[in-house]
C-alpha cells in the first residue's frame, strides 16, 4: 500500500492529512470551509484514494490560509505517497460532467510544478464567482498549492456549465479520475516511467 501522513501547523493553521493512494475512495474531510470539505470528498471518492483531512485555521479573518495550506499539505502527502513514482502510468486525463457543467483534466506526475486552470466561457480566465464560502480564486488557489508540492503538471480546464457548484464540483470529480489514472501501476512500466530516467 501507498500511503503517507503530512502535517503543518503554524499560527494560522494546524492541518494534517493522510492518504492511500491504493484504497476504495473511503474519505473523511473536515477543513472548517464546507464547500471545500465537499470538493475534496468528490476528489477522494471518484480518485479512489482513502483520504482523511482534519485541518482548522484562521477563518476569523478570512478562508485565505486555511485553503492555501490544505493544498499544501495535501500535495505533501500525494508526493511522499508516491515515492520514485517507479512503475506508474504517469499520465491521467478526464472529462467530467454535471448536469449543465463540463469539465476535463490532464494531468502529468512529472516532476515539475504546473497550473493551467482556464474557463472556456469567458475567454480562458475564470470568472470572479462565489458559493456561499469558496470562489473561482479559492480553487485556483487551492490547485496551485496542491501541484507545487505534489510536483505535478495540472490542466483543468471548464468547458461549459452555468452553475458555480456544477462547474467546480465536475473539476473535482475530473481530478480524481486523472490522478487515479495517472498514480495507478502500469504492468508493462518498468521503473520511471520517463526516457531520462528520472522524473
Amino acid at each position: 500500500m501507498r500511503r503517507a501522513t503530512a502535517a503543518r501547523k503554524s499560527k494560522e493553521t494546524k492541518i494534517t492529512v493522510s492518504v492511500n493512494l491504493d484504497g476504495h475512495g473511503k474519505t473523511s474531510v473536515k477543513t472548517g470551509l464546507p464547500f471545500l470539505d465537499h470538493m475534496l470528498t468528490l476528489f477522494g471518492t471518484h480518485g479512489l484514494l482513502d483520504l482523511t483531512i482534519k485541518g482548522s485555521g484562521d477563518l476569523a479573518i478570512d478562508r485565505h490560509h486555511t485553503n492555501e495550506d490544505i493544498g499544501i499539505v495535501l500535495g505533501q502527502a500525494l508526493d511522499r505517497a508516491l515515492g520514485e513514482r517507479k512503475g506508474i502510468t504517469r499520465f491521467g486525463l478526464a472529462y467530467v460532467p454535471m448536469d449543465e457543467a463540463l469539465a476535463r483534466v490532464v494531468l502529468d506526475i512529472s516532476g515539475r510544478a504546473k497550473l493551467i486552470f482556464t474557463d472556456a466561457r469567458f475567454g480562458g480566465r475564470p470568472k470572479l464567482s462565489t458559493s456561499t464560502d469558496y470562489s473561482w480564486n479559492d480553487a485556483e488557489h487551492f490547485l496551485e498549492s496542491l501541484v507545487r508540492t505534489c510536483k505535478v503538471t495540472l490542466h483543468a480546464n471548464v468547458l461549459s456549465g452555468d452553475d458555480f457548484h456544477h462547474t467546480l464540483e465536475a473539476v473535482f470529480k475530473a481530478l480524481g479520475r486523472a490522478f487515479e489514472q495517472a498514480v495507478r501501476i502500469h504492468p508493462r512500466v518498468k521503473g520511471i516511467p520517463s526516457s531520462k530516467g528520472h522524473l
